[in-house]
């Protein structure tokens, strides 16, 4: 179901421009990444996961360090809790400026957002960046230091809105081959590629292949990115980012206060599990029943961030092919 944004965790649906061979690296190195984690948000456990089975030295950190940190950061946010009670209720937005009328229209008449917005009602809007409510738990500062040398110093309105909202769906580099009989490997930097779906396609969808007999049909699995559009979701009077958390955070990085985004919104729960992602599918308390949820502007908090460095990793998407023969009754 395409209205599904691939989860973003680790990394959201943010296009990276980086080589493939630049970041598989020379032999032997290993590439880091530095990572902002928030901390202080239950349960703990996933802070001291993250830092002791994914961060570089993890497993020889000190717990009890990490447990003090994670007191601290929650500390914080109860303080928080107290101060900024509501904050995220009825966040406004605003229409786009009409000298951003043709790129609206143009996204809107891409094919890719038609088929995969048609669930809930959709709609581009200028938001509010510190105010939306966010589930993603680190973000990459290379990718957001890359997002950032792409879109340059002091952006155009305009390129503001072609960052945030493409139609053109650029994509990374991705490499991909067969590695046993019946299997094959698509090998991407970007965390989001994903199977598409499969599809059962007649002789004459099938154009430029001659397999080794006379072809009646095929069945194909597409492998690729869904829509990359910065996004959120309208529910329960907030707005929960669902997409874009590192253009979101590089563009907050570079004094940008409000960026043109793509709503959705939801009239009710139940319709979170079609749309939504991640922990906001799992834990939707967390987001929308809390006084005060975590925010963008969390990820700029010196009390509730933390740099973590994490090996550099690659995402394999593996397909497989099974086969069954027998013979049935006419």
């Amino acid at each position: 179901m395409c209205d599904s944004v691939p989860d973003p965790e680790p990394v959201s649906g943010d296009v990276i421009d980086a080589g493939l061979p630049a970041m598989l690296g020379q032999a032997g190195a290993q590439q880091v990444d530095d990572h902002v984690f928030l901390v202080g948000r239950p349960p703990i456990e996933e802070y001291l996961g993250f830092v002791v089975s994914q961060s570089v030295g993890g497993q020889n950190a000190n717990h009890g360090m990490l447990a003090d940190e994670w007191r601290s950061a929650n500390d914080h946010i109860r303080e928080l809790e107290k101060n900024e009670a509501g904050i995220a209720n009825d966040i406004g937005t605003s229409s786009l400026d009409e000298r951003l009328n043709r790129l609206t229209a143009n996204v809107t008449a891409d094919p890719v957002f038609q088929k995969c917005f048609q669930l809930v009602p959709t709609d581009i809007a200028q938001v509010e960046l510190d105010r939306l409510v966010v589930f993603q738990k680190a973000i990459n500062l290379r990718y957001v230091d890359e997002l950032q040398r792409g879109l340059g110093k002091n952006p155009s309105a305009e390129s503001v809105f072609r960052f945030c909202l493409p139609h053109d769906h650029q994509t990374p580099p991705v490499k991909a081959m067969q590695i046993a009989q019946n299997a094959y490997a698509f090998l991407s930097p970007s965390m989001v590629i994903r199977a598409i779906g499969p599809a059962l396609l007649s002789k004459d969808q099938v154009v430029g292949y001659q397999p080794g007999g006379v072809m009646v049909g095929t069945v194909a699995v597409s492998v690729g990115y869904g829509p990359n559009y910065f996004s959120a979701i309208h529910v329960d009077g907030r707005l929960v980012l669902n997409n874009g958390s590192h253009r979101a955070y590089a563009l907050r990085d570079m004094g940008v206060t409000r960026a043109p985004c793509l709503i959705q919104t939801v009239s009710r729960r139940d319709e979170l599990s079609a749309i939504g992602a991640g922990d906001l599918v799992a834990n939707p308390e967390r987001y929308l029943d809390e006084v005060r949820p975590p925010l963008l502007k969390d990820y700029f908090d010196p009390k509730l961030r933390k740099l973590v460095k994490v090996p550099t990793k690659l995402r394999q998407i593996r397909v497989s092919i099974g086969i069954e023969q027998s013979d049935v009754p006419a």
